[in-house]
């Protein structure tokens, strides 16, 4: 008991110092590749918040990146939601990374609008466990609705936006760029943390 006493008495009177914890943090949201994880600040994406995914063309990367993030999600129970997606996913493909199809959801919509509005709708209402969305022509003041939408109901939320749009401000806590050539994944932008200077090979971990 003594020996506790006195440990506490050390840190109380700061001569002890306390490193930062091997593990991530409680809660963490894993995104599935290890390489990603560790130089991430929260271990994986950041949660109930929305996160950026930034690509030259389609079909750079971008679903196998998320893809483990979606398995995990729907094997527990969560729904997943695709609001107006460019091409209609191919079934297969889903169910052979993992994803439990019976969560997953696609809704369509009219209008680049109607997609903003109902990707709104399904991050405040708390039932999904992630909602993607391709936000045609967003400006910041739309994606911050995303952000505030996503951070009211507790959900992750994914936006796939174009690369030339780097260069624009962006709400969401967390953005990544995907290159094709190499294969790879540049960190822009992270929430509470400094984003790395080295890009990361796309699938390291």
């Amino acid at each position: 008991m003594g020996a506790v006493v006195a440990i506490d008495a050390l840190l109380h009177q700061r001569q002890v110092w306390r490193g930062r914890p091997a593990a991530p943090p409680a809660g963490a949201q894993p995104t599935g590749h290890a390489g990603l994880d560790a130089v991430l600040p929260s271990g994986g994406w950041p949660e109930a918040a929305l996160s950026e995914l930034l690509i030259p063309a389609d079909g750079v990367g971008e679903l196998q990146l998320l893809w483990p993030t979606l398995a995990r999600l729907s094997q527990a129970g969560e729904r997943v939601v695709l609001v107006a997606p460019p091409y209609l996913p191919f079934a297969p493909a889903w169910q052979q990374a993992g994803v439990d199809l019976r969560q997953l959801q696609v809704v369509r919509t009219g209008t680049p609008r109607d997609a903003l509005w109902a990707t709104e709708q399904c991050l405040r209402s708390g039932s999904c466990g992630a909602v993607l969305c391709w936000p045609l022509g967003a400006d910041d003041r739309a994606l911050r609705r995303l952000q505030v939408a996503a951070a009211s109901g507790r959900t992750l939320a994914f936006a796939t936006r174009p690369l030339g749009t780097a260069s624009h401000p962006s709400p969401a806590a967390l953005r990544i760029a995907i290159d094709a050539a190499p294969a790879q994944w540049r960190v822009l932008k992270c929430r509470g943390g400094v984003a790395p200077a080295q890009p990361i090979p796309q699938g390291a971990g």
